[in-house]
C-alpha cells in the first residue's frame, strides 16, 4: 500500500514539474533578443486580404504615416491548422506526413483520454465511461502505430537516417515502451481503477507491469520539456516571433528599441561556435619538423671556409695568372719593324 503511495505522489510530481519546466522555458523563449528580420511572405496577420496572395503592408504608399491592418483571427487560424495538422510537413514532404501524423494525433487523442479519464472516476456513467474507453482504445493504436512507423523509418531511410542523431532514437524507444507498457497494463488491470488511485490515494496494490509503466510515464514527462520534444513550446515563438513578425523597424518603435537592445548583447557576448562538421573551420595542417644534422656534418659545416673567403680566392686566382704569363719584349719587336722596309701601295706601282 505505501508503495502505492509512492507511485501516486511521483506521477503527480511529474505533472507538475511537466507543467514548471515548460512554464519555464516558455519564459527562457520569450526573454530572448530580436531574430533577424527575415520578411518571409505570406504572414497570416496582413490584412485587407493580403495574406491570401502573400501582401504586404510595404504595398501601401507612404504606408508609414497609416495605420497597420492586422488579421489576427487569420493568424490563430493558421496556427491551429499547424498544430492539429501538422500542414507544412503535409507540403513539403508527404510521405513523412502520413506516419508523423498518426503518431501526433495518438498523442492529442491520448491527451484527450486522460482527461476523460480524471473526469470518469469523478462523475461515473456507463456511457461516459464507455465513450472514454474507446477514446483510449484509438489513442493508444494511432500512437503505437506512429511511433513504430518513425523508427523504421528513419532506421531504413537514408536520408532521415543520415539526420538522426542518439538521443532521437531514444525519445522514440521512450515513447514506444510507455505506450506497450500502457497497453498491457490496460489489459491486467482498468485504467480506471489506476486513475481513482492517483487521485485519492485510495493504495491499490499494482501489478509489477503497471507500476513498470506509471514509472516509465513520470520520467517521460520529466523529460520531455528538457529535450527536443520540446517543440511544442518552441513552435509558437518560432512562428509568431520569428516567420511572422514583420513589425516595422521605425524610430523610436518597440522593435527599434528591441533591436538596439539586441546589438548591445551582441556586442559583450562571445561570437558563436558552431560545431557541425560541415560548418566548422578544418584544423590546422600538421607542420612539418626538420630532422636535426647528425654531429659530425654539423662540424664539417663549421669547419668550412666562409663565402667571403671563396669568393677573395677566385678573385686572386687570375691575377696570380696574370703575372705568371711573360711580358711581350719592345726591342725585339721594334728591331723587326725596322728591318722590314714597308711596301709600296698600288699607287705608288702605277
Amino acid at each position: 500500500m505505501a508503495f502505492s503511495l509512492i507511485i501516486a505522489s511521483f506521477i503527480l510530481i511529474s505533472m507538475l514539474c511537466f507543467l514548471l519546466i515548460t512554464a519555464v522555458k516558455a519564459r527562457k523563449y520569450s526573454r530572448f533578443p530580436i531574430h533577424s528580420r527575415l520578411e518571409v511572405y505570406p504572414v497570416p496577420k496582413e490584412g485587407n486580404g493580403k495574406a491570401h496572395y502573400g501582401g504586404s503592408y510595404f504595398e501601401d504608399p507612404e504606408w508609414w504615416s497609416k495605420p497597420r491592418a492586422l488579421d489576427h483571427a487569420n493568424e490563430v487560424k493558421d496556427m491551429v491548422i499547424e498544430m492539429l495538422f501538422i500542414q507544412k510537413l503535409f507540403q513539403n514532404n508527404r510521405s513523412l506526413w502520413w506516419i508523423s501524423y498518426l503518431f501526433h494525433l495518438g498523442i492529442y487523442v491520448l491527451f484527450a483520454w486522460t482527461i476523460l479519464l480524471l473526469l470518469a472516476t469523478l462523475l461515473p456513467g456507463a456511457v461516459f465511461v464507455l465513450f472514454t474507453g474507446l477514446v483510449g482504445v484509438a489513442g493508444f493504436f494511432l500512437a503505437t502505430l506512429g511511433a513504430i512507423g518513425l523508427l523504421i523509418r528513419r532506421i531504413f531511410d537514408q536520408t532521415l537516417r543520415a539526420y538522426t542523431t542518439p538521443q532521437e532514437y531514444f525519445n522514440i524507444i521512450l515513447i514506444l515502451a510507455v505506450l506497450l507498457t500502457g497497453i498491457i497494463s490496460w489489459i491486467v488491470v482498468s485504467p480506471f481503477d489506476v486513475a481513482s488511485n492517483l487521485l485519492f490515494f485510495s493504495g491499490l496494490e499494482l501489478a509489477p507491469i503497471v507500476v513498470c509503466h506509471l514509472v516509465l510515464l513520470g520520467i517521460m514527462l520529466i523529460y520531455i520539456p528538457l529535450s527536443k520534444m520540446s517543440h511544442y513550446v518552441g513552435k509558437y515563438f518560432s512562428f509568431h516571433k520569428v516567420l511572422w513578425d514583420n513589425d516595422p523597424n521605425q524610430q523610436g518603435s518597440v522593435v527599434n528599441e528591441r533591436l538596439r537592445k539586441a546589438a548591445a548583447v551582441a556586442a559583450t557576448t562571445p561570437p558563436v561556435v558552431w560545431g557541425a562538421p560541415h560548418i566548422s573551420p578544418p584544423p590546422p595542417a600538421p607542420v612539418a619538423e626538420e630532422a636535426p644534422a647528425p654531429v659530425a656534418e654539423a662540424e664539417a659545416a663549421e669547419e668550412a671556409p666562409a663565402p667571403v673567403a671563396a669568393a677573395e680566392a677566385a678573385e686572386e686566382a687570375p691575377a696570380a695568372q696574370v703575372a705568371a704569363e711573360p711580358a711581350p719584349n719592345i726591342e725585339e719587336g721594334a728591331e723587326e719593324s725596322l728591318a722590314c722596309p714597308l711596301e709600296p701601295s698600288s699607287s705608288e706601282e702605277q
